[in-house]
């Protein structure tokens, strides 16, 4: 696992723009996985500034979620599918062809789990996937406890984690599901590249047992340690636990610069 530490969340978006815009440089038909939140508009923000300065052409490159709310209306607003195509698809000038994703409001939703996880196979796995990190360690919505072989399924949310999805449902928790489909933590340990960007003190304590201490299904995040291209960036309030940070920040600024993110 590498631990990059940041300046603050804008100069997180542009090392991970580039890392992804390098990829589809590289691969233009990357699949990309994306996650929803606010932590990771800044880099959404700088790959589209790339995009529209001719910088890298991500016209071939495909989208994929992390993660579903389960009932919500087909094309309510803050379904995860809305959020992706308003957030990404569409400032990077993509048509919803490229992107793919589970359905929430399907009547078998355990079938769609699973045809989820088939078509992420099928379309030749996820080549960087982005992930969050909530207060408790979860990834996507991978729960304290979650298994670390789990595949793509139905989770039931904690309160802790509707209390924090509360402001995009104008701060009212009864409107925030209690259910929702994740790629599993097996699931996304696949993808060949995982990115986690956290920044705030607010989840400085997850950062930390996910980097420095062990592997445990209590910490999901901590998961990474198992993955062989991992990358945590992270602000310096959210790096503040950090037993080894001088040791993370003395490797980056020695890394060889062929190596990239």
């Amino acid at each position: 696992m590498e631990v990059v530490i940041v300046p603050d969340a804008k100069a997180g978006g542009a090392l991970i723009a580039e890392a992804m815009a390098a990829l589809v440089r590289r691969k233009p038909d990357a699949l990309l996985g994306v996650a929803t939140g606010s932590t990771p508009l800044p880099i959404y923000e700088a790959l589209t500034a790339k995009v529209r300065a001719g910088e890298v052409d991500a016209a071939r490159a495909r989208i994929c979620q992390l993660d579903e709310y389960v009932g919500l209306p087909a094309g309510h607003p803050e379904s995860y599918r809305s959020v992706v195509l308003r957030e990404v698809v569409e400032p990077l000038g993509l048509s919803e062809s490229a992107f793919m994703g589970p359905d929430g409001s399907a009547e078998d939703v355990q079938g769609a789990c699973e045809a989820y996880d088939r078509a992420l196979a099928e379309a030749g796995g996820v080549d960087l996937q982005l992930l969050g990190i909530g207060t408790d360690g979860h990834i996507g919505f991978n729960e304290p406890c979650s298994s670390l072989a789990s595949r793509t399924r139905i989770k039931t949310l904690t309160e802790q984690t509707r209390v924090d999805n509360a402001r995009f449902f104008e701060g009212d928790i009864e409107q925030v599901p209690h259910h929702v489909i994740t790629q599993g933590i097996g699931t996304i340990l696949e993808a060949r590249h995982l990115v986690l960007l956290a920044t705030g003190e607010g989840k400085a304590d997850a950062v930390a047992a996910t980097v420095e201490g062990p592997v445990a299904s209590v910490v999901p995040a901590s998961a990474l340690q198992l993955h062989p291209h991992a990358t945590v960036v992270v602000d310096e309030a959210a790096a503040s636990k950090l037993k080894l940070a001088e040791y993370f920040r003395h490797t980056y600024a020695n890394k060889p610069a062929w190596q990239g993110l």
